[in-house]
């Protein structure tokens, strides 16, 4: 198998050349309009051999701290297991604002980011079934190894081989991309692609309330009303806890949380009444997390799940003495990724107003622009 790389001529067509051996190939093909589509050609040099003109497609490129470029990139093959997706919107993570920065080990450039994404397969690798081709998905990035007990059990975020599309491979901030098909998950066809990649940060709030409240949990604070914070309140509202207050500096923002049901929000936890059963630190800073002990009950639980700061102090004489649970929690299971796909279809969960998916081009100035701070755009969309 043979790429030709191939670029417009000055009559419209397209040159393309390639090395087969020590035969050069060329030809001039009049492609009409001139456009990166994808030729399969064949050609008998002797015994069989074949060539694949293969096309190009955009893709946002991480290239260092503060530095992405969009590029034309070829466009990815299935291998076998695999499926490839046009990626239809793609949201931008605070977790990937924070690689942007440099401030991520687990990114390395360059690299195309984006594991909040959605859209269509549109070709399958050998041993994927046909019957993916043309279904609308929303892709679970976490990839396990398919053998150990975590993987077995639906719990591939603790995969001790887990790695993840979009940030150990490439992911949905390009054209196309291919994945695993375990990643798939079947969307409705009329769903909108943005609620599709939706799916995955709510599935963060999902398991973050199964997994930090315990029986019993009358009152909720989650501190940090972004994407994840608004997956975690919501998520604590749909399973039933009876009060849920939000904590949100950026009044935008603290609106949208009260207008899609918190029961009272403040700008920061200095005027407000200790004592409550559980605390969900959206954020991750030090000062949000020693704000998450503060505010707790004797036997309340603090849930950690924001990614700010690698490390951070804590009260541990104030946690022993007032009989607290710290619960660190990481991604999210099958099951919470189907309960998360289940409330955005049915409209039981989402963020509110969906703003537009800009186009990859718009990528570079998208994460300079969130790299400054919180804006009132709780989701900025790319897509190709």
């Amino acid at each position: 198998m043979r790429t030709l790389r191939w670029m417009p001529t000055s009559s419209g067509g397209r040159s393309t050349g390639s090395f087969e051996n020590d035969l050069v190939i060329r030809a001039t093909c009049r492609l009409w309009p001139a456009s990166s589509r994808t030729l399969d050609i064949a050609r008998r040099l002797g015994k069989p051999r074949y060539a694949i003109l293969s096309a190009e497609m955009k893709a946002l490129v991480w290239r260092g701290p503060n530095w992405m470029t969009v590029d034309d990139v070829p466009e990815p093959r299935p291998k076998a297991g695999e499926a490839v997706i046009h990626s239809e919107a793609a949201g931008i993570c605070g977790s990937e604002i924070e690689g942007y920065l440099g401030r991520m080990s687990n990114r390395v450039p360059p690299l195309v980011m984006g594991h909040e994404f959605a859209g269509t397969v549109t070709e399958v690798g050998d041993g994927v079934g046909r019957s993916w081709l043309g279904k609308r998905v929303a892709i679970n990035p976490i990839v396990g190894c398919g053998r150990c007990t975590y993987c077995a059990q639906g719990s591939r975020n603790l995969c001790p081989e887990r790695y993840l599309v979009g940030v150990s491979v490439p992911g949905g901030f390009a054209s196309t991309v291919t994945v695993p098909e375990r990643c798939l998950f079947e969307i409705p066809s009329g769903m909108d692609a943005r609620l599709g990649a939706l799916v995955e940060p709510l599935a963060n709030g999902v398991h973050a309330i199964r997994q930090g409240a315990p029986a019993g949990v009358k009152n909720a604070v989650v501190i940090g009303a972004g994407t994840i914070g608004l997956a975690c309140m919501q998520a604590a509202l749909l399973n039933g806890i009876a009060t849920v207050t939000i904590i949100e500096r950026h009044p935008t923002r603290l609106n949208q949380a009260m207008r899609l049901g918190a029961h009272a929000g403040h700008a920061s936890g200095e005027d407000m009444t200790r004592g409550v059963d559980l605390v969900v630190d959206a954020v991750g800073a030090e000062a949000t997390r020693m704000l998450a002990v503060d505010l707790l009950n004797p036997a309340g639980t603090a849930v950690f799940i924001g990614l700010h700061d690698d490390e951070s102090p804590l009260p541990w004489r104030k946690v022993i003495r007032g009989n607290h649970a710290i619960r660190g929690v990481f991604a999210y299971t099958d099951d919470d990724f189907r309960q998360a796909l289940d409330w955005l279809a049915s409209g039981r969960a989402g963020i509110g107003d969906l703003k537009a998916v800009l186009p990859l081009e718009d990528g570079p100035n998208a994460f300079a622009t969130l790299a400054k701070g919180p804006t009132d755009d709780i989701k900025v969309f790319l897509g190709g």
